[in-house]
């Protein structure tokens, strides 16, 4: 693995999405594929004062974290435009949320085709790391939260609407789906209680 220390090799790079990347990647690609990550798995650990939520009332985005395996996107980017992709991701993903790690990781495209590619990982040890919350707890915090990018439950609608278009089942992000209710005084007080805000 590699942080932001420049050894990407030169020549194409690929990049694997696994939350809003999947629906909205943002930057130019030439190629697309589903892709396989093995030993990370999706969850929604990563506290959002930004894009899904503010300093006010955080909401939660999705984290690579240990464990598991993980189903996203893949897409390659040309040379050409690695610079200006890695600037755009780092703004995207790093720049608000110092929990994110850039680094390098083999996802498996299929048909045998192993690559190596760009990603953002947990870092457990930073403070905007939420870890396992329980459904109830997911859920809370993301019914009242609302950030420059949107509704934090249209975050989590969108995502799971992606994992079911590729055919395929996130049990634990459904679970949290079907437990949002309106925002109350009850969700509120747990999403406080949880985040400490």
């Amino acid at each position: 693995m590699t942080g932001q220390d420049g050894s990407i090799e030169a020549g194409d790079i690929w990049v694997f999405g696994y939350g809003s990347l999947m629906w909205r990647p943002g930057f130019h690609h030439v190629e697309r594929a589903d892709a396989l990550l093995r030993g990370y798995r999706r969850r929604l650990c990563v506290v959002s004062r930004h894009h899904r939520g503010t300093a006010a009332r955080p909401g939660l985005v999705m984290g690579l974290d240990r464990g598991g395996a993980c189903r996203g996107v893949a897409y390659r980017v040309p040379e050409a435009g690695v610079p200006e992709t890695l600037a755009y991701l780092d703004e995207r993903e790093i720049a608000h949320y110092p929990v994110y790690r850039r680094s390098m990781v083999t996802v498996d495209l299929g048909g045998g085709r192993r690559q190596r590619a760009v990603t953002y990982i947990v870092d457990r040890r930073e403070a905007d790391y939420a870890g396992a919350l329980t459904v109830e707890q997911q859920a809370a915090i993301v019914a009242g939260a609302h950030g420059l990018s949107g509704p934090n439950p249209d975050y989590l609608r969108q995502t799971v609407a992606k994992v079911h278009a590729m055919g395929l089942r996130d049990r634990s992000l459904e679970a949290v789906l079907a437990a949002l209710t309106e925002p109350s005084a009850a969700t509120e007080e747990i999403a406080r209680l949880t985040l400490g805000y």
